[in-house]
């Protein structure tokens, strides 16, 4: 059964402040659409809204990481800890539920809540880009202080995390990463033969490896991320992305015939990792937010944000790990060519890709809604996920719900119906809550009820992303001003950067196998 909304939760529990720049940013279309036509004033609002939305919060470096309670040299460097925003507090003796009791709280029931505007495509990519980056301990059993992440966005879903890794990739012949021709297009090269990982891969690895089959195994791809044969949708994008790297490497050698292997190899993959920030900024945070201004990678961006004090070494959160966890977005089951199955026929599904063509799949992909994030709207498959991070969580002593809000200059919440109008919602947390200062932050920041009937997120949330999105893609070494230019990627490589705004544009480029032109889209058709 979905919930009842009936009464809007009151945005004035968001303080003045939130309010009137939501209201800013939200009306006055034909304004922004002027001043977005005016490239100095654009480039100026582009890096003000920024750089506002970054200092929404204290910036890095943060004193605490999940080392220690107390701040030592270790704890501001050794980035296999993550870093955490605010100190650790011990919960309440009694008054919250069981990690298990929590996870009730987010279960779908019988149908799927609709997203206003997202496609499965945002969703798939939203895990693909951020297993990127927040990438936990993969050791077994699991510390959640610690993390297996490079901190950057560098595309290791690609091209690996470490340099064993990359050479196992390559081809070391004209920049190509290693692939097979399947209907006439390229594919990753299988990575197993006979249930074993084939002695030239031997530097990859894949997670929960001994849970397959032998002929499960014999399906999977070698990629770059453990968790590269995951789930339908991360294959697909990888398969995408493998694709457009060995395009870049031919057009590259094509017009720089005496450049050697290494540096063709080396200029696709810096052209790569802008490509995809680019994409980030200007189709996925776009897509986030319902503003607007549109914000855009600009080669003058990093100039104008030197000076700003989060301009420094990533550093990816605990609570920026916690935030990301958008299991509502799936629903129960998927579009893949002329069927649909269910979402745990997907995983592990790279095998299901050659059939209907990567074409065919993210037009799948974009045509079909996806959940809207929030409680009582997940797969009842992945309850388990939530009891860990509710689990987690905990184990972290991340503070409440409330606390974050003030870090973040909202107001506290006094009531759960201030947290969502949704009765429904802000009854069961009164069950299972003793008062909404006990509410965990995991719950809460899915709880609370979007500032807009369009609106994709709630404000926490929202703002949580847009900081540390933000301040993780914009210092990434490439984008620089001393490098941002074509020295690093070449004359054609700035173009490709320069013409390229959309998954869209990159799926039509890649799809030898099935050129016709299709719908690719992170924002469902007549969505505003």
């Amino acid at each position: 059964m979905a919930p009842s909304r009936a009464r809007a939760r009151s945005i004035a529990t968001d303080g003045a402040a939130n309010r009137l720049r939501f209201l800013a940013l939200t009306s006055g279309r034909p304004l922004w659409d002027l001043a977005q036509r005016v490239q100095p004033v654009r480039r100026h609002l582009n890096a003000s809204l920024i750089d506002h939305a970054v200092r929404e919060m204290p910036p890095r470096p943060e004193p605490l990481s999940t080392m220690a309670d107390y701040t030592s040299w270790a704890s501001l460097t050794d980035r296999t800890f993550s870093g955490r925003h605010m100190p650790p507090v011990s919960g309440p003796e009694g008054g919250r539920p069981t990690p298990e009791q929590a996870a009730d709280l987010f279960t779908r029931g019988d149908a799927m809540i609709p997203c206003p505007r997202s496609t499965v495509l945002f969703a798939y990519f939203a895990q693909w880009f951020t297993d990127g980056f927040l990438r936990g301990d993969t050791h077994v059993p699991r510390d959640p202080r610690k993390n297996s992440s490079n901190h950057h966005i560098d595309l290791n879903q690609l091209y690996g995390l470490d340099e064993a890794a990359t050479a196992a990739l390559r081809t070391f012949d004209g920049g190509l990463l290693k692939s097979r021709l399947v209907n006439g297009a390229e594919f990753p090269p299988k990575l197993c033969e006979n249930g074993k990982i084939k002695d030239e891969f031997s530097a990859l690895s894949v997670i929960r490896f001994d849970e397959l089959t032998d002929a499960q195994r014999d399906t999977l791809f070698a990629t770059g991320s453990d968790r590269g044969n995951i789930q339908l949708g991360f294959t697909m994008l990888t398969v995408l992305f493998l694709r457009e790297h060995n395009r870049v490497a031919r057009l590259l050698a094509g017009h720089y015939p005496r450049w050697d292997d290494e540096r063709l190899f080396q200029t696709a993959r810096n052209i790569l990792i802008v490509l995809l920030i680019k994409l980030v900024v200007e189709e996925y945070i776009n897509h986030i937010t319902p503003y607007h201004f549109r914000f855009a990678l600009d080669p003058r961006l990093s100039t104008m944000l030197a000076r700003a004090p989060w301009h420094r070494e990533n550093w990816a959160s605990a609570e920026f790990n916690l935030v990301y966890r958008w299991h509502s977005l799936i629903p129960s089951k998927l579009a893949v060519g002329d069927r649909e199955l269910p979402m745990a026929e997907t995983l592990v599904g790279g095998a299901l890709i050659p059939g209907p063509g990567l074409g065919r799949l993210f037009e799948d992909a974009s045509r079909q809604r996806a959940g809207r994030i929030g409680l009582f709207n997940t797969d009842p498959v992945l309850r388990a996920v939530d009891v860990a991070s509710v689990a987690e969580s905990r184990a972290l002593k991340l503070a409440p719900y409330n606390s974050y809000r003030e870090h973040c200059r909202f107001p506290r919440v006094r009531r759960f119906d201030q947290v969502s109008g949704d009765a429904r919602v802000s009854e069961a947390l009164g069950e299972l809550y003793r008062n909404v200062d006990d509410l965990d932050l995991y719950v809460g920041l899915f709880a609370e009820e979007p500032g807009a009937p369009n609106a994709m997120l709630p404000p926490l949330l929202t703002k949580i992303i847009a900081i540390d999105a933000f301040s993780q893609a914009l210092t990434n070494p490439l984008l620089a001003s001393r490098v941002f230019n074509a020295a690093t990627f070449s004359p054609h490589g700035m173009k490709v950067i320069a013409t390229t705004r959309t998954l869209s544009d990159v799926l039509h480029r890649n799809v030898p196998e099935d050129p016709r032109p299709r719908f690719v889209s992170m924002t469902r058709q007549g969505a505003r």
